[in-house]
């Protein structure tokens, strides 16, 4: 009466066959082997050498500002309609071309900003830009 044999048929084997993983990691290496060349081929040149600096020049900024009488000021000088002008046409000449901040009072009449951003803009003013202030 035997429960259970000892032979060597019914032996269960725990190894791992790793002739196939060998394989495959062979293969895989000699791909890398012949495509790493391929990404690595350049033509070794000698490139001279040069130091560039961006020419940024800044355009100027005009504060043209308008009180509450609608009194125009250019930079903080007080400027009547003629002079206004003379100075929109000289600034339009220049290059790069100033930006034109304008800033308003808050009861100005609408037309005067009107007639001083219709004046820049026949002046050849292309650049302006209105200044508020923050809410609080």
């Amino acid at each position: 009466m035997a429960m259970g044999s000892l032979s060597d048929e019914d032996d269960f084997n725990p190894e791992i066959n790793t002739t196939p993983l060998v394989d495959v990691m062979l293969v895989l290496l000699i791909i890398f082997i012949m495509t790493i060349p391929v990404m690595n081929h350049a033509v070794k040149l000698d490139l001279p050498h040069a130091a560039n600096q961006p020419n940024d020049v800044k355009p100027e900024t005009i504060n043209v500002s308008i009180d509450a009488a609608g009194q125009v000021y250019w930079n903080n000088e007080i400027l009547d309609q003629s002079q206004m002008l003379s100075r929109i046409a000289d600034a339009a000449k220049v290059t790069p071309q100033p930006e034109l901040h304008l800033r308003a009072d808050r009861l100005t009449p609408y037309e005067k900003v009107a007639q001083v951003m219709a004046a820049a803009q026949s002046g050849g003013l292309t650049k302006m830009g209105f200044v508020t202030e923050a809410p609080k």
